[in-house]
């Protein structure tokens, strides 16, 4: 989380044109007019260098609807005087992050009294993640998106409740907390975060090419021209994709939805971490989505398919608006990847088997992995530190028509930078069986499978469907990948004629 001081001048700073601060403007929620918002003040003569590290807001962006300001903010107030404080009362010692989390024990009927308190629980209640788990545990049939989520949950329960579609301005609250919710959620996608494309991109290479010059190595790899006889390259709009579904109902997060009603609050929200469409089984609700792509070449052997209607979960369709997206992760079972966009673009960043990125920190079961709140905190806090790591990650934009080779081990994150639709699907060749084999058979392996109702087992099953179907292939790639394992452990020449104790030449005759 970004600090007072920062969330103050970071936001805070422009270019000084002829001695003045050219001010933001921004949109009132309550009176619906464009109106000039001036958080902080800057003495007229202070000199102002040219803004390098300042943040722009998005041109939908909206103040905020309660008047949280950063904490930095309060420097400038004469009076000292934080709302957050005394509306608190003895609880003003918790963090904030604490408050939330008592909070979140409550129902939102007792959420709606206690905002009645004071200013400062009538801003803590109305903090919209909180509002947003009410509904998301409540509603898993579905919901209809009403602006935000406290009118989400109060409609699903009482449609003929009156409820007001701003919030109520308190003054002089200040909160780095609450505020980098909002921040995050308006923040536009800095150019520096996106100008950095390093992968390697290819087009029309031939099977044997790919699988020795990325799948062995395992290296990312991002094709071009494979999609271009694929029907959902034209087909999948809203239209379509809405008039096909019809009342089926697709994953976003923990709840069910319609797609129609998926749309609706894609278009309206405005939050940090927006809900993602991630539906495992799209091609068996809908068997005409199966037929509108092919797997590219590249990705045909698929060695899990051997296990028939047991296999794991293994393609997903990806809907969500922008600045929706996957924070940092491993794919599952130790599997590679490839993810091919219909529709919109997406910025990715990877880091290699070897290197965790700046942020996160995975369990040393590797079971579980502590990261950023949202991608755009990650980006305001972490990105730059990556410049100057002798291993840089490996970047991109992915649009339509192209498709990304996720190795496997690498760790990704994702961001929709418009709205997206994109299809995924994990693999296993034989160039990472032995690779999968290990890893179903790890201690841990029952905490660590995903995407199977049978997580103990899996590994058995699998390595006795293989010898059935492929005999001998597990034998064959475990001693290739015994005799890899060697070579690379072996001396170079300058190394075997070393003395590595005395660090002098010495002849190996």
């Amino acid at each position: 989380m970004l600090g007072s001081k920062s969330l103050l001048f970071k936001q805070q700073k422009r270019k000084r044109k002829n001695g003045k601060i050219k001010k933001s403007k921004r949109i009132s929620v309550s009176a619906k007019e464009e109106t000039v918002a001036e958080p902080c003040q800057i003495a007229p003569e202070e000199e102002e260098e040219e803004e390098e590290e300042g943040f722009s807001l998005k041109s939908t962006a909206q103040s905020d609807s309660y008047g949280v300001q950063p904490l930095g903010n309060l420097y400038f107030n004469p009076s000292s005087h934080n709302s957050r404080n005394t509306g608190l009362g003895n609880l003003q010692t918790l963090t904030d992050e604490l408050v939330l989390d008592i909070l979140g024990l409550l129902e939102g009927t007792h959420l709606g009294i206690l905002s009645t308190v004071s200013k400062g629980f009538y801003i803590f209640c109305n903090h919209e993640p909180l509002w947003r788990n009410l509904v998301l545990e409540t509603c898993k049939g579905g919901f209809l998106f009403k602006g935000c989520w406290r009118s989400t949950f109060i409609s699903a329960y009482r449609p003929s409740f009156p409820v007001l579609s701003f919030g109520l301005k308190v003054r002089d609250f200040y909160s780095d907390y609450l505020f980098q919710s909002w921040l995050c959620a308006n923040l536009e996608m800095k150019p520096e975060w996106l100008e950095r494309d390093n992968i390697v991109r290819r087009k029309g290479i031939s099977l044997d090419e790919f699988v020795m010059d990325f799948e062995e190595p395992n290296k990312p790899v991002l094709l071009e021209g494979c999609l271009e006889n694929w029907p959902g390259l034209e087909k999948w709009n809203r239209d379509y994709l809405v008039k096909k579904c019809g009342d089926v109902k697709f994953s976003v997060g923990p709840v069910e939805m319609k797609l129609e009603d998926y749309f609706k609050y894609s278009d309206q929200v405005r939050e940090e971490r927006p809900l993602y469409l991630f539906d495992p089984k799209f091609a068996e609700k809908i068997p005409q989505l199966g037929k509108d792509y092919d797997v590219p070449m590249y990705f045909n052997e698929d060695l899990f398919s051997v296990l028939g209607n047991e296999r794991p979960d293994y393609r997903w369709i990806i809907i969500g608006p922008a600045g929706s997206g996957s924070s940092f992760h491993i794919d599952p079972n130790s599997t590679s990847a490839w993810n091919a966009v219909t529709k919109g673009s997406k910025k990715w960043i990877l880091f290699p088997p070897d290197v965790v990125p700046p942020g996160v920190h995975p369990s040393p079961d590797g079971a579980e992995v502590a990261s950023p709140v949202s991608i755009i905190e990650w980006f305001m806090n972490f990105y730059n530190a990556t410049k100057n790591w002798k291993k840089r990650p490996i970047e991109c934009i992915c649009k339509a028509g192209e498709v990304i080779f996720v190795p496997n081990g690498w760790w990704h994150l994702v961001i929709n930078l418009e709205d997206s639709i994109a299809i995924t699907q994990n693999f296993v060749s034989r160039r990472n069986l032995v690779n999968v084999l290990e890893f179903l058979k790890r201690p841990n392996a029952c905490t660590l499978v995903s995407g199977t109702s049978d997580r103990v087992n899996l590994h058995d099953k699998f390595k006795n469907a293989i010898e059935a179907h492929l005999p001998g292939t597990i034998d064959e790639l475990t001693l290739k990948a015994e005799e890899k394992k060697a070579q690379q452990n072996k001396p170079s020449f300058w190394e075997s004629v070393t003395d590595s104790n005395a660090g002098v030449f010495r002849f190996s005759f």
